[in-house]
Formats: C-alpha cells, sequence, structure tokens
C-alpha cells in the first residue's frame, strides 16, 4: 500500500497554486463506505509549508491511474475549478481495449444517466435523457483482440470513457462494471490518465504534465506497438 513518503515520487508538477500527482490504479481518491486508505488521507504531506494539504480539483476512478490536479489552496481550487467547469482543460487518456473502433478516429456523443436512482451508486448507461457526454478517441495501435486508444474527454461525466467505449463495442480491458465477463480472473482496469493541459496563467502558456504508464498496462502497450513508455505516437502493428 501507498504511503505519505511514496506520494512525493510521483509527483509531476508543483507551483504555488496547484500540485499535478501520478495517482496509482486501485487507490481511491475519496473514503468509501467501507472505509480504508484513501488518497485524501494521504494529502498531508504534500503541504509544502502551506497550513492545510492540497485539495482535489477533480477526480478520478479508483482503477484509473495518471494525472490527477490538486488545488494548494481555497483561491487555488476556485479557480481550478471554473477551469474544469469552462471545458477548458486538456485530458488525454490510454486504454487498452477489447475489441476496436469502428474507425481509426471518431467522436463517441452518448448522453449519460445514472443506472440506478439510488443516489449512492455511480454506475451509469447511455440514457437519451441523460447529460450530453463527448468524447474523441483515435487508434494508436493494434494486436490481436487488443486495440490501444488515445482518449480525449470533451465533457467530464462520471465513467465516460468506460461507458462510451463499451457502448461502441471495445470495452476496456479489465472493466468489470462495464466490461467483458469472459475471464473468470480479469485483469486490472487497464485506463491511464496519460496528460493533462490547463491554461491557469493567463499570460503563460497552458501548464502540461504526463504520467508514464503502469506497470499492469506495459505488456499490452507494447504488444500493440508502444516502443518505449515516453512513446505517443500513433505506431501500427
Amino acid at each position: 500500500m501507498i504511503d505519505p513518503e511514496d506520494l512525493l515520487t510521483r509527483l509531476l508538477y508543483r507551483d504555488g497554486l496547484m500540485l499535478i500527482l501520478d495517482k496509482p490504479a486501485g487507490l481511491p481518491v475519496h473514503r468509501g463506505p467501507k472505509g480504508g486508505v484513501s488518497l485524501e488521507d494521504l494529502l498531508g504531506g504534500l503541504r509544502f509549508g502551506l497550513p492545510r494539504p492540497p485539495a482535489l480539483a477533480h477526480r478520478l476512478d479508483r482503477e484509473t491511474s495518471g494525472c490527477l490536479v490538486l488545488g494548494r489552496h481555497r483561491q487555488a481550487l476556485q479557480r481550478l475549478g471554473r477551469l474544469f467547469a469552462a471545458g477548458r482543460v486538456d485530458k488525454t487518456y490510454w486504454a487498452i481495449t477489447q475489441g476496436a473502433p469502428p474507425t481509426d478516429e471518431g467522436r463517441i456523443e452518448l448522453p449519460l444517466g445514472r443506472r440506478s436512482d439510488d443516489p449512492r451508486s455511480w454506475w451509469m448507461t447511455v440514457d437519451p435523457a441523460g447529460q450530453p457526454a463527448v468524447t474523441d478517441y483515435r487508434v494508436l495501435g493494434r494486436a490481436g483482440e487488443l486495440c490501444w486508444l488515445e482518449l480525449r474527454p470533451r465533457t467530464g461525466r462520471t465513467h465516460q470513457l468506460r461507458v462510451h467505449l463499451a457502448a461502441l463495442g471495445c470495452p476496456v480491458l479489465g472493466d468489470r462494471i462495464y466490461g467483458r465477463r469472459d475471464r473468470a480472473d480479469p485483469p486490472p482496469l487497464h485506463l491511464h490518465a496519460r496528460s493533462i493541459s490547463l491554461p491557469l496563467y493567463p499570460r503563460r502558456s497552458p501548464t502540461s504534465a504526463s504520467a508514464p504508464p503502469p506497470a499492469h498496462m506495459l505488456p499490452a502497450l507494447q504488444a500493440c506497438g508502444l516502443r518505449s513508455e515516453g512513446d505517443s505516437a500513433p505506431v501500427r502493428a
């Protein structure tokens, strides 16, 4: 299990307003109803001299790894919140899917709503009466039934990428909620928040960071054509 010192080694960016962290897969950002350690429990080690720990500017699913933005104080969180709400944060994900989309690149526009009326449920479904949700995708490589995709969500709905890809017929490998149930012991979720870019400072270029893919995704990525952890160019298998 990760500890506060481990988080320091996963810090991708730091300034006076925000931190960008490489969140490990399997660590929830919030404490759930069953308890257990969450990322919020560990943020005290990232104060860097400030009286309060940083706080989440957005969230990632428990099993999703990669770039996560933290605001260092209340004013910073307000500024970051406005950027996320206005859709001005550029997020790029990598996914390994079972099956491929119908074209090498395209846009998925399917509204999403909750699967259940229970407010405690986070499970989502395609719902014509739901909230608009848009995802752009591009195929980066293939290996048999596996496909390596670059994903750019244009909206920020809960489980958006996972539901959109499942609806397209190519669910994320290891998705125990929306994926295929053809394995008795499915692998970890193969979804990674690869990079993020935020125009936080009006007179500067956007602040950007990239997170290396987690170890559990590397075999599939390399099979699909990844030459190195820093490789983001399309590679055809």
